[in-house]
């Protein structure tokens, strides 16, 4: 079968899944059911899923496994149109995504944009209501209908400066992608795929989110986060307006003051005897695996152990003993309103991957699980001049190129999301909301280096940013900036011998996901084709740097030259397609594409207060500032 008469499939099984027809159910196939589907249903149909539920999770587990084992795609198209009528709708498309992306016979294939399969995910109801009353009024001229986004809140609530940055259509579903790529529950001996240090990955990925969301503060004139660590802490409030369109209720909304409470499944005491068990095998420096044997958390594969361990996915190596701390957590949060379930309400934003980066707490509550991890960082050995240099390599200068050299512009932008592939509005033609979003000017970098050698070297380039000064304007100590830094790229570069130069844009980095095709160029056949895979995970362009302020937010600018000989992962060259954004996202399926520690050289404490005792010849740091331009 064709390419493009694949991905037409793909598009039909997304098709109205926030509406889909009261008629469909398991009932209506009877026998006609295929025997591998008849163990699923277990998850009610129309109600919010989560994948950080056990129970939902081993159904979308089963349903994914399924699906991948499919003997062909007519296969696969066949069971998965039959699981689409009548298991959990929200399951279906996690269940579904998962497989195909790791389906071989699906390469190639790109997955519709989460946003337009569940607007109702992204865009307040308001919003969508206003769509349905333009419809059924006949409204709209010859290019449809086009509805603005409605507001979720106001200034009375101090964390509504950082609501444009939360409820980003972008970062809400790179967290969603990333989960796909990374299922919690794979279980590589099934699958004949491992994840490679995928528990590292989950660490680093979740850290990089923190220091962004910081910094985002800092340029807003906020403090930094305070972490959730306190279990009987009060928590901030947050109504996200979302309402879920596969079964008519809002998600809930948590009043300030509300507090973390026991759940059906699990206990806040269970919790508690998770995290002292944790922060026990950090201190002790090993683990006990399902045996009762020791395992000690080497320099190599610690983080990677631990970041398993927290989540806890299938390679947890004892979850019966360290139980699911972020998992439960993120249920226990989004079930504060209503605990018991006593008055049905759905859960908050925090139960689902899609929507929880909305509420201001999830970034408080993976605050602290960083300190958590930093706290095992800290027993590592600081990196030593001999670790972090590129012998005979060095950087003389660094500059960042924009419309004002080392000076990056940012503004609002206006974009629009079509709502009509997700959601039946009872007419034909297009619906769009229309929002406002953060984004930079192109900007590309300029590296000269100087190579001493006598002939040409491979150098893996890292380049990293963090904010210069606090919320007093006083210059961050270098061992607190460090965990601020983001990660800006990462790639190969060749340098020949003496002078030369390295050139770099910005659109071409490693963490962001490469540009989206909407539903309807996929269905006009503009498919990335297969050689152009990508995987839809990675951070969003236009949130790839800090908003800034209005006079011009300082950065410190470091890159930094690293041996790729020493950096790769493996001799032979990489069969991948889908590693768009690699150093967040991973290449999938094959080796992490580099044997350093995620976010070397700043991933362990250092023994100097600035940076520039800490550079060796090989780094260079420039001050670069970030101004914000409001119209």
């Amino acid at each position: 079968m064709a390419l493009l008469d694949k991905q037409k499939k793909i598009i039909d099984l997304f098709y109205h899944l926030s509406t889909p027809p009261m008629t469909e159910g398991a009932g209506e196939m009877g026998e006609h059911m295929d025997a591998r589907l008849h163990n699923l249903g277990s998850t009610p149909r129309r109600i919010v899923f989560s994948v950080f539920h056990e129970k939902h999770l081993k159904e979308a587990t089963e349903l994914f496994e399924i699906l991948i084992a499919a003997k062909d795609f007519d296969d696969f198209y066949k069971l998965s149109q039959q699981a689409r009528s009548f298991v959990n709708v929200e399951l279906f498309a996690y269940s579904l995504s998962v497989a195909i992306l790791h389906r071989d016979d699906c390469k190639g294939i790109q997955l519709p944009s989460i946003q337009e399969i569940f607007p109702d995910r992204f865009v307040p109801f308001e919003t969508i209501y206003n769509a349905f009353r333009v419809a059924q009024g006949g409204g709209g001229g010859k290019d449809g209908i086009l509805v603005k986004i409605a507001h979720t809140g106001n200034i009375l609530d101090p964390e509504y400066k950082l609501a444009y940055y939360r409820e980003d259509l972008g970062i809400n579903g790179h967290h969603w992608h990333w989960h796909l790529v990374y299922p919690a529950s794979w279980r590589s001996e099934v699958m004949g795929k491992k994840k490679d240090r995928k528990g590292e990955l989950f660490f680093y990925m979740h850290q990089q989110m923190v220091a962004r969301y910081d910094q985002e503060r800092l340029a807003n004139g906020m403090q930094r986060m305070k972490p959730f660590h306190n279990w009987d802490e009060p928590m901030e409030g947050y109504a996200p307006h979302l309402t879920s369109l596969v079964d008519g209720q809002h998600y809930g909304v948590r009043p300030t003051g509300m507090k973390m409470s026991d759940v059906k499944d699990v206990d806040i005491q269970d919790m508690m005897r998770w995290r002292d068990r944790f922060m026990d095998a950090v201190n002790l420096g090993y683990v006990i695996d399902r045996k009762g044997q020791r395992v000690d958390l080497t320099t190599e594969t610690g983080i990677d152990v631990l970041g398993a361990l927290v989540e806890s996915s299938y390679d947890s190596i004892n979850a019966a003993y360290y139980g699911s701390l972020h998992n439960w957590g993120h249920v226990i949060m989004a079930s504060a309103h209503d605990p018991d379930g006593r008055y049905q309400e759905n859960p908050g934003v925090m139960c689902d991957t899609s929507t929880a980066l909305r509420d201001p707490i999830f970034y408080r509550w993976h605050k602290w699980m960083d300190e958590m991890f930093q706290t095992y960082k800290s027993t590592l050995p600081s990196y030593s001049k001999t670790q972090l240099m590129f012998p005979s390599v060095k950087v003389n200068n660094v500059t960042l190129n924009a419309s004002i050299p080392n000076v990056v512009g940012t503004f609002w932008k206006t974009a629009e999301l079509e709502m009509s592939e997700g959601i039946n509005f009872g007419k034909k033609g297009s619906v769009k909301c229309q929002y406002q979003h953060i984004d930079h000017e192109p900007f590309s970098y300029l590296i000269e280096v100087d190579n001493a050698n006598f002939k040409s070297k491979h150098a893996t380039v890292r380049i990293f940013m963090a904010a210069k000064h606090d919320e007093l304007g006083n210059e961050i100590p270098l061992d607190d900036q460090r965990r601020m830094m983001i990660e800006l790229d990462k790639f190969k570069a060749e340098i020949p011998p003496g002078k030369s130069s390295i050139k770099r844009a910005s659109k071409d980095s490693s963490v962001i996901v490469k540009k989206d095709l909407s539903i309807a160029q996929l269905r006009a056949g503009e498919t990335g084709g297969a050689n152009k895979e990508t995987c839809s995970c990675g951070w969003p362009e236009h949130l790839l740097v800090p908003r800034g302020n209005h006079r011009g937010m300082v950065f410190d600018l470091v890159v930094i030259l690293t041996d790729w000989e020493e950096d790769k992962a493996t001799d032979t060259a990489s069969k991948c397609l889908c590693k768009d954004a690699v150093s967040y996202c991973g290449s999938k399926d094959e080796k992490y594409p580099d044997k350093k520690p995620m976010g070397f050289p700043f991933d362990r404490k250092i023994g100097f207060n600035r940076l520039s005792n800490f550079l060796t010849p090989n780094m260079k740091s420039t001050e670069v500032r970030i101004l914000f331009k409001e119209n």
